[in-house]
């Protein structure tokens, strides 16, 4: 073999991460290459598993010796040897969500730059000193408004939020923001000995005793005599009195549980802060202005008005023109990358998956980094076929700053540009983890066995179908939201839909409202709705402890067969006992959770296999109790595909199992953590949950871009599911940018014409033909050229 200097080639020998079968394979480097395959193939656990987990592994042997004994956990990739590769930089499609305190700017560091423009070249008011950077940031103690500590808006609580139904007596729960169980319970005992009437309806007791009740700062201690409850006899104790008041803000501010936060906030309301009228900063900071403007206003302003209110000032070599030049480049960037509809104040968690990506493609774009490995989780997620020619700009610009962009991708037509590609299949699970072809995109002509092949050199179109007829229409008057104002628009029922348009045109806000609206109308509606669904790309969990097999439901099923057997029994083992979430069976070292989170300054954290249950998450006298020859942790183990099989006679589990089939997650293990699922998976996940439903008819789906992650072939299966629902008298829509389902659709809503103050208009209307034959907006040629 040659040097690893000269060999022009990243050479891979021997890779078995999860499903890979001793892959060996060279892909060539400085260039562009896609890995495709169909979900589940491999290619993840080729692109990120083995080449960046390997990349990452060699650079963290290379930091300092403390930091290398706290890594110890962190294992190598299932690999015999790979050479010539260049450090790596991984641009995954996070599932953590971000910060309510994170924007674009703040992603970005545009904000950083603004921040630094208002420092040294905004106008100040005559007299006033002038401002260091950090108070211009929400996000500091010298910039954050007292009131309301940078974040815009305050919380409140009054009395009708936390007592709903003031007919109801404190014994009959009129305080409804009180917790449940026992802590209810004292703080009503405790009420009762500090000499309140708890047997009286609230709204009898005097204004004074209810708003000390509710609101009051002290916490009285008394002593408590609570009644007797046979067969249990409770003795006098020493209860403290918290307002309802206080335990609300603290349970919406300090509490672990996401559930007792959202709880909270359901007795909280906001308001704009009255200090900074939602503007985040000290007065002094905003007194400051730099072309007529605030950096609020600045930083709310969509990035292409942004940058045309800079561009006027980047002459000339003084502060303001040589960091408006700065932000005006970067800009140009965003824009390019279809985001200049975002404005730098747009906070994160409202981003799209793909648009954070993007956002840190631009980035890097800019970071100057030169000789590494990016590796890109699906860039075109999210992305109008508009602007996927604008993607392949920016991934040639950094392939020519002298880097490899290794990209996973569904997208044909950003595959088409590659200038190698590695298919990975031939199917998902077991069926996959072979290298099908390696080398230019031409070659996979010759590969018979490759489901990418056909989709790829257009030997298969979308299958023409009739549209249906509808059975009533739900009427949007004068929508006003975000970009959509005064918006009209009709949403047959009974069919499905498909609303198209750019980033940023308005396309989910306007399925929110659908949403909304449709619970109001309720039976009112022409074809009734009966219910609304919302099946969203949000993580169905947080943690490494939630997974499929818990979210849907078929984990209680094989809990209780595991205690059902006759093992089981004799040891007193019950179905809790093979719970992973509760002590007893679980491995007590890592808590059930089978990984170890390692915790690193300045680095994500990494979860680990745990060292004692070796990511079992059974202690061994659980694991001992065994089904059919399997313990709790192999079916755990097992593929969806594996488990239909094997629990096809356990009715409850193989109807779960058989759903997850049906939306192409065959590929997924039972157990597999909810962190390492993509929005996509999540989404079909939360799909296959609800067709497992008895009765689904006269019910409204709503699906945001439910084509991510899927090959076309598997978005070929999911889209026969979901004129499945619509056959059994259902109405679909979906925010959706893959043409071939948009053409199968009945009808078709098109946003636009651009993003941001561009959009938010109906563009087009009507069925898949009548938009493709519109002149109007930017989704016509793509729909054209699919329905041929």
């Amino acid at each position: 073999m040659q040097p690893a200097s000269s060999d022009p080639c990243v050479r891979v020998r021997g890779a078995r991460e999860h499903n890979l079968r001793g892959v060996d394979v060279a892909i060539e480097r400085d260039a562009l290459v896609a890995f495709t395959g169909v979900s589940g193939s491999g290619k993840s656990s080729l692109a990120f598993g083995t080449l960046y987990a390997e990349a990452q592994r060699r650079y963290l042997e290379s930091v300092a010796p403390y930091a290398r004994r706290l890594l110890h956990q962190v294992s190598a990739p299932a690999v015999d040897e790979i050479t010539g590769l260049p450090p790596a930089v991984a641009l995954e499609q996070r599932r953590s969500v971000p910060s309510s305190r994170s924007s674009v700017g703040t992603v970005t560091t545009l904000s950083n730059s603004l921040r630094m423009l208002m420092s040294r070249a905004g106008d100040y008011p005559p007299g006033a000193g002038r401002l260091d950077s950090d108070a211009f940031s929400p996000n500091t103690a010298a910039g954050a408004c007292p009131r309301c500590h940078g974040l815009g808006e305050v919380h409140e609580v009054t009395e009708e939020s936390l007592v709903p139904d003031p007919s109801l007596s404190i014994r009959d729960g009129a305080i409804a923001s009180w917790p449940g169980a026992w802590q209810g319970k004292n703080l009503r005992d405790v009420l009762d000995a500090l000499g309140h009437d708890i047997d009286r309806p609230w709204r009898d007791l005097p204004q004074e005793q209810r708003d000390w009740i509710l609101f009051t700062d002290e916490q009285p201690v008394v002593t408590v005599h609570p009644v007797r409850e046979a067969p249990r006899i409770q003795r006098p104790y020493q209860g403290t009195y918290s307002s309802a008041r206080r335990l609300v803000l603290h349970a919406y501010a300090d509490s672990k549980s996401e559930a007792a936060r959202r709880r909270a906030a359901g007795h909280l309301i906001s308001r704009v802060c009255p200090v900074c009228g939602g503007r985040r900063l000290r007065p002094e900071a905003l007194a400051v202005t730099f072309a007529g403007r605030t950096i609020a206003e600045l930083a709310a302003l969509p990035l292409a008005d942004l940058a045309d209110a800079l561009r006027p000032h980047t002459g000339g070599e003084g502060p303001a023109a040589v960091l408006t030049r700065d932000l005006t480049a970067r800009i140009e960037v965003l824009t390019e990358l279809g985001l200049g509809y975002l404005s730098t104040a747009r906070p994160s968690p409202s981003l799209s998956a793909g648009e954070l990506q993007r956002l840190r493609l631009a980035t890097q774009l800019r970071s100057g980094l030169f000789g590494v490995v990016y590796v890109l989780d699906e860039p075109s997620a999210g992305l109008h076929p508009a602007d996927t020619e604008s993607l392949m700009s920016v991934l040639e610009r950094l392939k020519a700053a002298g880097n490899s962009v290794f990209l996973i991708e569904h997208d044909m037509e950003v595959v088409r540009h590659a200038d190698w590609l590695v298919d990975v299949g031939p199917g998902a699970g077991e069926h996959g983890g072979l290298v099908l072809h390696s080398g230019p995109v031409e070659g996979l002509r010759a590969v018979p066995a490759s489901v990418t092949r056909p989709y790829l050199f257009g030997e298969i179109r979308p299958p023409r179908r009739e549209p249906r007829e509808p059975a009533g229409v739900l009427r949007l008057r004068e929508v006003t939201r975000h970009n959509l104002r005064g918006l009209d628009a009709d949403v047959p029922l009974g069919v499905f839909t498909a609303v198209t348009g750019v980033s940023g045109s308005g396309k989910s806000t306007l399925v929110d409202v659908l949403g909304e609206r449709a619970v109001e109308a309720g039976e009112h509606v022409g074809a009734g709705i009966e219910r609304v669904v919302r099946v969203d790309q949000r993580p169905i969990g947080r943690t490494p402890r939630s997974n499929l097999a818990t979210y849907t439901g078929l984990f209680d099923a094989v809990r209780k067969l595991f205690a059902g057997t006759a093992e089981a029994r004799a040891r007193g083992y019950g179905p809790s006992r093979f719970s992973f979430n509760v002590p007893g069976g679980r491995c007590d070292h890592c808590q059930g959770e089978g990984h170890i989170s390692v915790e690193l300054l300045f680095l994500p954290t990494t979860y680990a296999v745990c060292d004692v249950c070796h990511g079992a998450r059974y202690n061994p006298a659980t694991l001992e109790i065994t089904y059919r020859g399997v313990n709790v942790a192999g079916v755990l183990d097992m593929t969806v595909d594996e488990a239909a099989s094997f629990l096809a006679d356990v009715r409850p589990a193989a109807r779960s199992l058989e759903t997850l089939r049906e939306v192409g997650l065959g590929y997924l293990r039972l157990g597999q953590p909810a962190t390492e699922l993509s929005g996509g998976e999540a989404q079909r996940i939360k799909l296959a949950s609800e067709l497992q439903r008895a009765r689904r008819g006269h019910t409204l789906y709503l699906l945001d871009e439910p084509t991510t992650g899927l090959h076309p072939a598997d978005s070929a299966l999911l889209t026969r599911q979901l004129h499945a629902l619509v056959d059994g008298g259902a109405t679909v829509v979906v925010v959706e940018h893959d043409m071939d389902m948009v053409a199968s659709a009945d009808h078709v809503l098109d946003l636009g014409p651009g993003g941001g103050d561009e959009g938010g208009r109906v563009v087009a209307s009507g069925t898949p033909a009548e938009v493709a034959s519109s002149l109007a907006g930017r989704t016509a040629p793509y729909l054209r050229a699919r329905l041929g």
